[in-house]
């Protein structure tokens, strides 16, 4: 008897259905036009990672204020100016099949830099920069700018802005929204011991450190309808002594489940220049598996480049999704080729049918 091919499997979260279990991670692209617009850039980028077969399609970090942004090219989401260009690009998604998802993103103390191949590093306020802010007045390091220390006020502000951008991607027909809490961005360093030195309800204990995310959370979950599904990136651990550890997570994990978040989505690192990262493939699998083992549904990401590997992901339960990155980079039909080579019919775009054997195309979009 063949094998099943568990890569190829449907997934189910709330109301968002996935053809199968991969899934194309946010990642910035830097080429958003004036003021945080979508352009044809994001749409091809997108949708030919839909056309590829991917179960679902993850838009960049979308910043839910204008000082959220990474770099000034960065998507935004602040405002209902950006409802309609983000629109165009899930309607595109869904006609060839995939689910659209976006990451809700704010850059906090890695705000106002350049873009990567223009050197990076922070701008001036006079050169298109702006003030960076963070849960303490502690720089990333001495390229980017110390940032200013929200005061209560901001973070419940921050927490109403994270809200409505929620509504936004809702109204542009994203079935999956992301809470981006990696990477050294805003809310990752509010959860790090690292980078979060406050004494009052928002720093302290991880109760205090997850508070502003868990926050977050629950306002989204009131904000949006029952079956739109909501995701949380974590870094699952900060590479570093005395940060951010992979028990931490599971607690966090558990906490996220119980206030409506559907997977957690396990990275690492980004808090700290002094990170070791030990990178081989699949390096971060297992803290998705421990996140899978406390009992909530996990995402696994990094160096996920072979198609075996990706199913074996699967198929030992250590995630219920693999979302690939870099290697769609590469190939945006990594999915489709993925399916194929564990030797499962995979859905091609009749335009592209010519390309393929017949016994290895399924009904695919039209």
């Amino acid at each position: 008897m063949t094998e099943p091919v568990h890569l190829a499997s449907p997934l189910q979260l709330r109301g968002a259905r996935l053809r199968n279990r991969i899934a194309i991670s946010p990642m910035c692209q830097y080429s958003a036009g004036t003021d945080g617009l979508a352009t044809d850039w994001h749409l091809v980028h997108l949708g030919a990672r839909a056309a590829g077969g991917a179960g679902l399609v993850i838009a960049e970090a979308t910043a839910v204020t204008p000082e959220g942004r990474i770099s000034p090219a960065d998507l935004g989401i602040w405002s209902d100016a950006h409802v309609a260009p983000l629109a165009r690009i899930v309607d595109y998604l869904h006609s060839q099949g995939a689910a659209a998802g976006i990451q809700l993103a704010h850059a906090g103390r890695k705000a106002a830099t350049n873009t990567p191949w223009d050197g990076g590093g922070a701008l001036a306020d006079g050169a298109g920069g702006w003030p960076a802010v963070g849960p303490s007045a502690l720089a990333y390091d001495d390229v980017h700018q110390r940032p200013h220390e929200l005061t209560v006020a901001e973070i419940e502000q921050l927490v109403e802005q994270f809200a409505q951008a929620a509504r936004r991607a809702v109204t542009a027909g994203f079935d999956v929204l992301e809470v981006h809490g990696a990477h050294g961005y805003l809310l990752n360093s509010f959860l790090s011991p690292l980078s979060n030195h406050r004494t009052d309800a928002y720093g302290g204990s991880i109760e205090g450190r997850s508070r502003v995310v868990l926050d977050i959370v629950r306002a989204i979950r009131a904000a949006v309808p029952e079956d739109v599904a909501l995701f949380l990136r974590v870094s699952a651990v900060d590479w570093v002594p005395g940060g951010w550890t992979i028990d931490d997570t599971v607690h966090l994990a558990r906490a996220a489940r119980d206030a409506g978040v559907d997977l957690v989505d396990c990275s690492s690192g980004g808090v700290s220049p002094d990170q070791q990262i030990d990178v081989a493939p699949g390096y971060q699998v297992p803290f998705a598996r421990a996140v899978q083992e406390a009992g909530v549904p996990a995402g696994a990401v990094g160096l996920i480049e072979q198609a075996e590997q990706a199913d074996a992901i699967v198929r030992t339960g250590a995630a219920e999704l693999v979302l690939v990155a870099r290697a769609s980079l590469r190939d945006p039909n990594w999915a489709t080729n993925a399916l194929i080579e564990l030797g499962h019919a995979a859905p091609v775009p009749r335009q592209y049918g010519r390309g393929y054997s017949r016994s290895v195309v399924a009904a695919g979009p039209r």
